[in-house]
């Protein structure tokens, strides 16, 4: 098995491969490559510094910068750029950075209790962690109703999904990443991040967001390649994100928490079809 940093993917050699008239022979297969990674924090509290891991979450390899920094925002840890000091890779004793630790250094001024938080930030490659506490933290936050924003022609939010799927370069050749992007409402592709985790794949899209400056995102559509998490809700409302359309289902925390905070949330978005679950108002 070989690996292809600058795509990251592995090559799996020798694979069985069956067809639908039962011939079998040997061929060479792409994995997308799936490693944990472990987000360290260090922040101030009564006027001392102190450290402690916060996250540890199966990624993707690659924007690992911007994945660390959309998971502060969307967790409530930052709310701009401001509040960090730095972030970067984690060293060894013999001073060589380990690929898969980050250190987030937070500014004097950003608030962290440690006491307060109502669960380890542990997420898997699948879905994520969500629930009450995440609803709460959402609220605590000072979230607020997405602004109106713009207009979308209904015919042109048809042709996004295929858009997506256009620019996923990895997927082409793996089959195995979950993708979001961002449009604006012309229908142009502004931004898209793959991961093996569709949570990973939208922090590292508002991280990027947030390092330019871009928040919030009000006047963007963002599409997914898949279902419509309450998780993927929650970090979308983080970002003030108007219009969330999913190639999938959304569940019904989902539609719930979209109805709250006056998104608009549109699923199935597939076959020239799609369904609107909240505030229609967005389309046209």
């Amino acid at each position: 098995m070989a690996s292809d940093p600058t795509t990251r993917i592995y090559t799996i050699e020798r694979v069985q491969h069956c067809d639908d008239q039962q011939r079998r022979h040997q061929l060479d297969d792409l994995l997308v490559i799936e490693e944990p990674m472990e987000l360290r924090i260090d922040y101030a509290i009564a006027g001392k510094r102190a450290s402690r891991s916060l996250a540890i979450t199966m990624r993707t390899p690659g924007d690992d910068e911007d994945l660390a920094r959309g998971f502060l925002l969307t967790e409530g840890i930052i709310a701009s750029e401001a509040d960090l000091v730095s972030l970067k890779r984690c060293t060894d004793g013999q001073g060589e950075e380990s690929p898969n630790i980050w250190r987030a250094t937070l500014a004097a001024s950003c608030t962290f209790d440690p006491g307060k938080l109502q669960r380890n930030f542990y997420s898997t490659s699948s879905c994520g962690v969500c629930g009450k506490a995440s609803l709460d933290a959402l609220h605590h936050q000072g979230v607020m109703p997405v602004a109106p924003g713009p207009t979308l022609n209904a015919a042109l939010l048809l042709q996004l999904p295929d858009l997506l799927r256009a620019a996923q370069a990895t997927f082409d050749r793996t089959g195995g990443l979950h993708a979001c992007a961002l449009f604006n409402a012309r229908g142009e592709l502004l931004d898209l991040a793959e991961d093996v985790g569709r949570h990973n794949a939208l922090d590292k899209l508002l991280g990027r967001a947030l390092r330019r400056g871009e928040l919030p995102l009000n006047d963007r559509i963002l599409v997914l390649s898949g279902r419509a998490s309450f998780e993927l809700i929650q970090k979308s409302l983080v970002a003030g994100i108007g219009l969330v359309a999913a190639v999938g289902a959304p569940s019904s925390l989902a539609v719930d928490l979209s109805d709250t905070y006056a998104q608009t949330l549109v699923g199935f978005l597939r076959d020239a079809r799609f369904n609107v679950y909240t505030h229609p108002a967005r389309l046209t």
